[in-house]
């Protein structure tokens, strides 16, 4: 058995993976997969630079981070979606303007879910100085924060995490995509010298991450899947229903894992304006993605299905 060190942030868009390994369709590839969950994106973006993981599942904006700011040459090779994130607010804070001088909490402070809140607010009249962004790490960081002190007024927080708040009596300002526009969220990176030189074992995990995908997504297996959130994430099984089932509509889980090159062009547009990158014009998207993995992948599951049908 080939290992496959992954690293990926907690939460439900790690369905295709717990799926993948619930079925063994990892192991059919001759593939051990040894997961491990980050406490930051610090964390994830130097442990892949380092060769400390092999593969990292997680919102593409660290990938586009690692390129531009560590001038770590890594390429996206999967989708998975837009990130189910929404502006989470403690429940006194009646609006944004209410957020002048306070205190919002993000995982690190220049990519990803960070950018994503600093453009929010802007949105809303409020620029980078009027209110103090603080570092805490990961959204279950975040949330047990914002749980315990009320003085941290705002978060962006994805699944399940924001069902968590909400329960907890924590407040959904807004979903993010209705105020950014289409966003790439989950997608899955490698050092482009590691994919050139283990191809066939890259190609191999796609095609096991698709089956994975694809079995989780499949009518018939909702209720396995949602018992499969639940107990690799420790979810009461409610909360792991909503969950898949936000994962699980038409704009979740992106199909066969594509990777939405609108969403990644936004993404890449949200870095220029919000941190004035390449002089505030967006390079192409097509720079940071390597697509021949996954249609290889994808292009063996249909010729597999196609010999099957013909017998």
């Amino acid at each position: 058995m080939q290992k496959l060190k992954l690293i990926v942030f907690e939460g439900v868009q790690n369905l295709p993976i717990f799926a993948a390994q619930a079925q063994g369709y990892f192991a059919d590839e001759g593939l051990d997969i040894d997961l491990s969950f980050t406490p930051d994106s610090g964390v994830l973006r130097k442990g892949l630079a380092a060769g400390e993981y092999d593969i990292a599942h997680t919102a593409v904006d660290n990938a586009i981070a690692m390129v531009e700011l560590a001038k770590v040459d890594v390429a996206v090779i999967l989708g998975g979606d837009s990130g189910f994130n929404a502006l989470v607010f403690q429940p006194d804070v009646g609006g944004f303007e209410d957020l002048r001088g306070q205190t919002v909490l993000v995982d690190a402070p220049n990519t990803a879910f960070a950018l994503v809140l600093y453009r929010i607010l802007e949105l809303h009249g409020l620029k980078r100085g009027d209110y103090a962004a603080e570092p805490v790490g990961a959204t279950p960081f975040r949330l047990k924060r914002m749980l315990s002190d009320r003085l941290a007024r705002a978060s962006i927080m994805n699944l399940p995490f924001r069902i968590q708040a909400e329960r907890a009596g924590l407040r959904v300002a807004c979903e993010a995509i209705d105020e950014i526009g289409p966003y790439l969220s989950t997608a899955g990176f490698v050092l482009r010298a590691w994919a050139e030189r283990n191809a066939d074992v890259l190609t191999a995990y796609c095609r096991a991450y698709i089956r994975g995908l694809r079995w989780a997504l499949a009518s018939e297996n909702h209720a396995t899947s949602i018992d499969i959130l639940a107990q690799r994430l420790r979810l009461a099984p409610d909360i792991a229903a909503e969950g898949f089932a936000m994962a699980a509509t038409p704009g979740g889980l992106a199909r066969d894992a594509e990777i939405d090159m609108t969403g990644l062009a936004n993404v890449l547009r949200l870095r220029a304006a919000v941190e004035g990158q390449w002089q505030g014009i967006a390079p192409p998207a097509e720079n940071y993605v390597d697509r021949k993995f996954r249609d290889a992948a994808a292009r063996s599951l249909e010729n597999a299905s196609n010999s099957r049908s013909r017998k």
